[in-house]
């Protein structure tokens, strides 16, 4: 994890560019991800914890948009990805919601979307993650989401 990351925080950093989060399920597991490297501060803008339906509507998720697709849905993660993106007038925006750690279940869903401001491009998927200790599964979640942000930031800024 932190290898990729600390290419995220690279080429960042070259091209002048910065990201924010806005996480529920992963609890800031991503930022806490990103600031552990050395120079994350030149590239991340902001990070919010929104666990709360409340919060997400706070900072600008569409009510309308949870009633009609739940809280936990791509539509969201793609709210999210692009509010904090605007918020923060950072150039990529990731969103992320689902459910982590549900006892009733043995495999549980997250979404994820990241936005690039610039083009208005969303990168928008849903994994299944199986149960397993809360950590282990943020784990997988933000391994996911990292290699999506380096398979665009080569595609697009390299």
């Amino acid at each position: 994890m932190e290898e990729i990351c600390k290419k995220i925080v690279e080429i960042l950093k070259n091209k002048n560019c910065t990201i924010s989060f806005m996480e529920s399920c992963t609890g800031g597991f991503l930022a806490n991800s990103i600031t552990n490297i050395p120079g994350a501060s030149d590239v991340l803008k902001v990070s919010l914890v929104t666990y709360s339906t409340e919060y997400k509507e706070h900072f600008g998720v569409d009510k309308n948009i949870i009633k009609q697709y739940t809280v936990y849905s791509r539509e969201i993660a793609k709210e999210m990805s692009r509010n904090i993106s605007n918020i923060a007038k950072s150039n990529i925006g990731i969103g992320v919601t689902g459910e982590l750690g549900n006892t009733n279940k043995n495999e549980n869903r997250v979404y994820y979307s990241i936005y690039i401001n610039n083009t208005n491009k969303y990168i928008t998927k849903e994994i299944t993650v199986q149960n397993d200790k809360r950590e282990n599964m943020k784990e997988t979640v933000a391994d996911n989401i990292f290699k999506d942000i380096m398979e665009e930031l080569n595609g697009q800024y390299e």
